[in-house]
């Protein structure tokens, strides 16, 4: 009997052995490392005027930069793309006013530009006015298309001649005494045309507009034959008309 007590405890020593043998030679369940969630770069953006003050009448740049935005928009402007420049010109002192947004959120930025108050003339005729405010424009060799600087300048034109409707006006073509008289004649007559149209577009309607070419008939400048006088000669020179031409 004794015997068989023995014998039972061994065998149940036994198996409770082998039972923890095998529990140590479970092998570990490998832990899964989960990657922190991605987050989106937050948009940034850059807004500056070009000069930051200006004369009355006088145009500037606005330009502007943004990274990581999807939609960018400026008040009074619109939907941009991310990055560009673009030519303005406000009446008065504004503070223009940039959003961007993207996957990473939104950011503004702003710019302001000072406009000086318009000068009013006082006590001056009309001939007078209009030789302070209404300046020529001037063209390249051979050439009738209006330059982008001359433009800004034709710009200031126009706006001046739109706020005196009653104002009328004569555009003369002249050219510098290179190449033929009717050549001439004709670039003349088209230096002429073209500054009409781009004042039509600003609102100086064509009824308050006469045109005429004089080639290289009448230069301004006759000092010397060269460069130096040639660029004076190719303009269009803006006349104010006499109540007589007018009526013609």
């Amino acid at each position: 009997m004794k015997l068989q007590k023995v014998f039972v405890f061994v065998f149940a020593l036994s198996v409770v052995l082998v039972m923890a043998g095998c529990h140590h030679q479970q092998k570990p369940v490998a832990k899964i490392n989960t990657p922190p969630p991605t987050v989106p770069p937050s948009p940034t953006a850059n807004l500056m005027v070009t000069p930051a003050t200006v004369d009355h009448g006088q145009s500037a740049k606005l330009s502007w930069q943004t990274q990581n935005a999807t939609t960018i928009n400026i008040d009074g402007v619109g939907t941009v793309t991310a990055s560009g420049s673009m030519n303005i010109m406000p009446s008065d002192s504004t503070t223009y006013h940039l959003t961007a947004k993207g996957d990473g959120g939104s950011t503004e930025a702003n710019a302001r530009i000072t406009v000086n108050a318009r000068k009013v003339a006082t006590g001056i005729t009309d001939e007078q006015l209009f030789a302070q405010n209404v300046k020529d424009v001037f063209f390249g060799y051979d050439n009738y298309q209006v330059s982008a600087d001359q433009e800004t300048a034709l710009n200031t034109d126009a706006e001046f001649l739109a706020q005196h409707p009653n104002m009328k006006l004569v555009i003369e073509g002249h050219c510098d005494e290179r190449g033929s008289e009717d050549y001439n004649m004709g670039l003349g007559d088209s230096r002429a045309n073209i500054v009409r149209d781009i004042l039509a577009k600003h609102g100086v309607t064509a009824d308050r507009v006469h045109t005429i070419s004089y080639g290289k008939e009448r230069p301004f400048c006759t000092k010397t034959e060269d460069e130096s006088c040639w660029k004076e000669n190719r303009r269009a020179h803006f006349v104010l008309q006499k109540q007589q031409v007018a009526s013609n």
